[in-house]
């Protein structure tokens, strides 16, 4: 089973935090999500992954990138993850 993640990325934004829900001018909704680190190597992208996986308390290697790599928009592929865990983890979608 494979969840997929829309999130809108914001490096250098102070610390890692997730700043909650929004919805796209479709009305599709994304993650608003800040690291601390900046958009160099893809760190900001490597920074995402790891917070991402902590917080859900899933292995690292389960968060993939599967689209976005130098967009601020992103979309994640998490394997053993359901919409109930992302609800639990984040709050419920718009």
């Amino acid at each position: 089973m494979v969840e997929i993640l829309a999130v809108r990325l914001t490096p250098r934004g102070g610390r890692d935090a997730i700043d909650g829900w929004a919805a796209d001018a479709d009305g599709r909704p994304y993650l608003k999500v800040r690291v601390a680190c900046p958009p160099v190597d893809g760190a900001a992208n490597a920074a995402l992954l790891a917070f991402l996986a902590k917080t859900l308390k899933i292995p690292r290697s389960a968060v993939r990138l599967a689209s976005g790599d130098t967009a601020r928009l992103k979309r994640l592929e998490l394997d053993g993850v359901t919409a109930d865990d992302l609800a639990r983890a984040f709050g419920a979608r718009p």
